[in-house]
C-alpha cells in the first residue's frame, strides 16, 4: 500500500488551525483579558425567521408517513433548483434547473470538482488566495501557476496572455482581499478562458454583498460589478459558478450551497454538466430535505428581505472598520461590497508579527495575509462578521496604536 505522496507537499497545518492554536494559548496565559475575533469568516447572525419556519414545517413533514422523505435527488430537490433559477433570473441570467446542483457548501464542490479534470492540466490561481484552491490541487499533484495581486492592480489581477492555463480560479468579491471585479475586468478573463479552451471555477460565495443594483439587467457597463459571472457574454461556454448560503443566509452550521454548470460547456466532445451529474450520483447522497426547505425559503421575498437586513448589518460593521483605518491613514481595500477588509500591516511588520502584536497588545484577532500566499505577506485581513459592540470595541482599541 502506498500513500498519496502529494499530501506531504501541503503545509503542516491549515491556516485557521494555526490561528486557533495561538489564540487558545493567549487566552490560557491571559484568562482575564477579553479577545475580539475578527479573523475567521464565520457569521454571527442567526438563521432568519422565514428559514426557521420552513425548516420547522419540514421537520413535522418528516414525522408523518404521508409527507416523509427518504432519499432525494443527488442533484437536489426540484423546488430548490427552481428557486435558484428564479434568483438568477432577477440578475438577467437564464438557467435551466438541470444546470443547478445543490451541495453542502461551496468548499466541498470547489475541491471535488477537480475530479472531472486530468491531473495534467495547468491551474492558474490569483495570489493571495483562499487556501482551499491551492491545497486541493496540491493533493492531486497538479501544476499550479500564480498571477499576482498587489496594490498596483488593486488585488484584482488580469490574465497574462503569455501564460497558458487550463483551469482558472476566480473569486469576486474576493476572499481574502474583499476586492470586486467589474464587468470589463471579468470580460477579459472570460475571453482569455475561451481563447485557451480553459474552464473558470468562479467562487461567488460573497455575491450578495455587492450592493450595486444589477437586478433585471445584464452587466454591460464597464464599471458595473457583476454578482454572477453569467452576466458576462460568453461565460456560459467556459465558467462554473459556485455559491454557498453560508455567508448569504447564515448556513455555516446548516450546510447548503449550489454549483452551476451550464450544459453549453463541452470539452473533449463531452458535456461537463453530464460528467458532474454522474459524479454526484455516485459519490453524493444529497443535502437533507429539511435543510433544502430552509434554503428554498432564503430565495422567497420574505426570506430575502430578512437576509438583506443581516447583510446590511455586516456591511455597516465593514464601514466602521474602514472609517477607523482611514482615520489611522492605513492603506486598505475591500469593505465596500464585501465583508472583508484587507489592510497593510503597520510599521512594515510581517503578517504574523502584526497578528501577534494585535493579539498581545489589544486582544484583537485577524488573519495574517501570508496565510493566503506569498503576495499576502505584509497584509492582514479583518472580517466584519462580528457583533456590532465587538467591532466598535475593537476599533476603539485599534485607535490607541
Amino acid at each position: 500500500m502506498n500513500i498519496n505522496q502529494n499530501y506531504l507537499n501541503l503545509s503542516d497545518s491549515y491556516l485557521f488551525s494555526r490561528i486557533a492554536k495561538r489564540v487558545r494559548e493567549y487566552s490560557e496565559s491571559n484568562p482575564n483579558k477579553s479577545v475580539i475575533k475578527l479573523g475567521i469568516g464565520d457569521v454571527t447572525k442567526p438563521l432568519v425567521p422565514a428559514v426557521i419556519s420552513a425548516m420547522q414545517k419540514a421537520v413535522l413533514e418528516m414525522g408523518n408517513a404521508a409527507t416523509f422523505k427518504g432519499y432525494g435527488e443527488e442533484q437536489g430537490y426540484l423546488f430548490l433548483r427552481e428557486a435558484v433559477c428564479g434568483y438568477y433570473s432577477k440578475k438577467g441570467v437564464t438557467l435551466d434547473e438541470n444546470e443547478v446542483f445543490i451541495s453542502d457548501g461551496a468548499k466541498s464542490d470547489l475541491g471535488n470538482i477537480l475530479g472531472l479534470f486530468s491531473n495534467d492540466n495547468t491551474v492558474l490561481i490569483p495570489n493571495p488566495v483562499y487556501p482551499v484552491y491551492v491545497d486541493t490541487n496540491i493533493m492531486s499533484g497538479r501544476n499550479v501557476v500564480y498571477i499576482n495581486g498587489n496594490e498596483e492592480n488593486g488585488f484584482l489581477p488580469l490574465p497574462d496572455k503569455n501564460v497558458k492555463a487550463d483551469i482558472i480560479y476566480l473569486c469576486s468579491p474576493n476572499n481574502p482581499t474583499g476586492a470586486v471585479y467589474n464587468n470589463e475586468q471579468l470580460k477579459v478573463w472570460v475571453d482569455y478562458a475561451l481563447e485557451n479552451n480553459a474552464v473558470i471555477l468562479y467562487d461567488a460565495a460573497y455575491e450578495i454583498f455587492i450592493r450595486q443594483e444589477t437586478d433585471n439587467v445584464t452587466a454591460q457597463t464597464s464599471n458595473l460589478k457583476p454578482s454572477s459571472i453569467y452576466q458576462i457574454d460568453g461565460a456560459k461556454e467556459c465558467a462554473f459558478e459556485f455559491c454557498s448560503l453560508s455567508k448569504t443566509a447564515g448556513f455555516t452550521g446548516t450546510r447548503c450551497g449550489y454549483t452551476v454548470i451550464p450544459r453549453a460547456i463541452v470539452r473533449g466532445n463531452t458535456s461537463l454538466n453530464s460528467l458532474w451529474l454522474r459524479r454526484q450520483t455516485t459519490k453524493f447522497n444529497g443535502v437533507p430535505y429539511i435543510v433544502q426547505r430552509g434554503a428554498e425559503a432564503v430565495f422567497s421575498d420574505e426570506g430575502m428581505a430578512q437576509i438583506k437586513g443581516d447583510i446590511a448589518y455586516y456591511l455597516e460593521n465593514a464601514r466602521m472598520i474602514a472609517a477607523c483605518l482611514r482615520e489611522l491613514d492605513v492603506w486598505f481595500t475591500g469593505g465596500e461590497d464585501s465583508p472583508y477588509i484587507w489592510l497593510k500591516c503597520f510599521n512594515n511588520m510581517s503578517s504574523w508579527e502584526f497578528f501577534d502584536d494585535l493579539l498581545n497588545r489589544f486582544g484583537i484577532v485577524g488573519t495574517p495575509g501570508a496565510g493566503f500566499g506569498a503576495c499576502g505577506e505584509g497584509y492582514f485581513r479583518l472580517s466584519a462578521f462580528g457583533e456590532r459592540a465587538n467591532v466598535s470595541e475593537a476599533m476603539a482599541r485599534l485607535k490607541k496604536i
